[in-house]
């Protein structure tokens, strides 16, 4: 299986000062299964990119030696199995069985054995269509594992993962650990994984590499060893580590009247209904955690809510304005509605950091005075502050996410709807969010978040809502 070695290997995106990697010494021997540690922006995403080959030397700066089975991973032609943090940038045909079929096509995998490892590894992951599925209609967590399905049918030596369960409940990413453990155990393939929650990613290695955020690598050995010796050290750099609790935090008061009422909403992708007789209620100074499995209809309802899908069936109301949310100006819509994406580059405008959190206050009239206090702000809060300069497209998924989050608050908006918003924090950046979120609903901000994070619903939700087969079941209020 692959042997991987890096000697004094470092990294630099384009138009940045501070290098991604640096100063990296690492060898991992063939068939060893690695966890990737390490805080948000240590670099540990850069690691798998160039391991993959992905990184153009003539878009950025490399430095010392990378090699795979001895060579350049950019010159090896063995196939190399890659999940990235965004499935859906991976996902290159109009139908699921399609997608799978690309890479085995690629590698001229005999035609009539396409077929055959497609099935295979759509049953492995758990998909829950036929061959036939649009992947435009795939929900961000049938979209993950589609993408694994697609790597898996490459059987490959080299086996890297970036956050393989983040977009999946939690079934599903139980399901997708088991899936990957067969895996490696019946191929050998040699496997570097990054996951922030540790506890649940231990059974799949036999090794942990912790980088450090200067550069260089923090820790390394078995698990029991790394956690036994840094635990304390890991949980304060924002690694979480197992048994780590976090306090919740309390409401000021209760929620204040209904700012969003939405009754039997009602959308359709073609002939196939996604959300049937949705309904749902936030009062000011609330936070609701829209909860449920993969395909439920979440991110669907979200848009709608969000003035961003008009719905089929149903009625939306915000604020009191009679209009439904779907009908406002963009201008109107920006001032009284936050949005985060699933996808947080799907939100990215404008070249620079800063530029992204100025964007929103200007569409809505704010001075520009106002304006830059307000993204300096936020730029501190969520540790953005030195990137401020930097494109939005060159920073990790924990760092974009963060941005996302910052943009969607810079307005000011008395609704924040939030779709997976602590997806790649560590746990450092998570606290410093939920903090920022727990603010943000003093000020009587209401909040609609969708996610899979039990932690995030725990400290934070006010209620609890499950949805499934596109309908909302009644609120579960939360209790600490």
């Amino acid at each position: 299986m692959a042997r991987i070695r890096f000697d004094g290997w470092g990294w630099r995106h384009p138009g940045r000062k501070a290098w991604a990697v640096r100063g990296l010494d690492l060898t991992v021997e063939p068939g060893e299964r690695v966890l990737l540690l390490g805080p948000s922006g240590a670099g540990k995403s850069t690691v798998l990119r160039a391991l993959t080959g992905l990184l153009d030397p003539d878009l950025g700066d490399e430095e010392g030696v990378l090699t795979v089975d001895g060579e350049h991973p950019r010159r090896r032609r063995t196939p190399t199995g890659y999940v990235q943090q965004d499935p859906e940038s991976q996902l290159v045909m109009a139908r699921a069985g399609d997608d799978v079929a690309f890479g085995l096509e690629n590698h001229a995998v005999p035609a009539d054995r396409i077929a055959g490892r497609v099935a295979s590894a759509l049953r492995a992951v758990g998909f829950p269509y036929g061959p036939e599925r649009p992947t435009a209609a795939l929900s961000g967590g049938e979209q993950q594992r589609l993408a694994l399905a697609g790597v898996l049918a490459l059987e490959p030596r080299l086996l890297l993962l970036d956050e393989p369960t983040a977009n999946l409940d939690p079934a599903g990413a139980t399901a997708i650990r088991a899936t990957v453990g067969t895996v490696q155990r019946h191929t050998g393939a040699t496997l570097l994984l990054v996951e922030h929650r540790v506890a649940e990613s231990l059974p799949l290695v036999d090794r942990v590499v912790v980088l450090a955020a200067g550069g260089g690598v923090l820790a390394d050995g078995t698990p029991e060893e790394v956690l036994a010796a840094h635990h304390d050290h890991l949980a304060a750099a924002g690694v979480w580590v197992p048994g780590h609790r976090v306090a919740p935090r309390r409401s000021a008061g209760p929620a204040g009247p209904p700012l969003l009422a939405a009754a039997g909403v009602g959308v359709s992708l073609g002939d196939t209904p996604v959300l049937t007789d949705a309904s749902l209620t936030i009062g000011s100074a609330e936070i609701v955690a829209l909860t449920g499995s993969n395909g439920a209809g979440k991110t669907t309802l979200s848009r709608v809510l969000g003035g961003l899908l008009r719905p089929g069936t149903g009625t939306v109301t915000l604020g009191g304005d009679p209009r439904p949310p779907w009908r406002w100006r963009a201008r109107e819509l920006a001032a009284r509605v936050g949005t985060v994406f699933q996808d947080p580059e799907h939100q990215f405008l404008t070249p620079t950091v800063r530029d992204e959190l100025l964007l929103g206050p200007r569409r809505a009239g704010v001075g520009e005075a106002a304006a830059g206090a307000r993204a300096d702000e936020l730029l501190a809060r969520l540790r953005l502050c030195q990137l401020a300069r930097a494109n939005p497209f060159t920073l990790s998924g924990g760092e974009q996410r963060r941005l996302s989050v910052a943009t969607a608050l810079a307005s000011s908006p008395r609704l924040l709807v939030l779709d997976e918003p602590t997806f790649g924090q560590d746990l450092r950046t998570w606290t410093e969010l939920v903090d920022l979120l727990d603010a943000v609903r003093a000020d009587g901000t209401a909040m609609l978040v969708v996610t899979h994070d039990l932690a995030f619903t725990d400290a934070l939700a006010d209620r609890v809502v499950t949805m499934a087969a596109g309908r909302c079941a009644e609120p579960v209020a939360v209790t600490r």
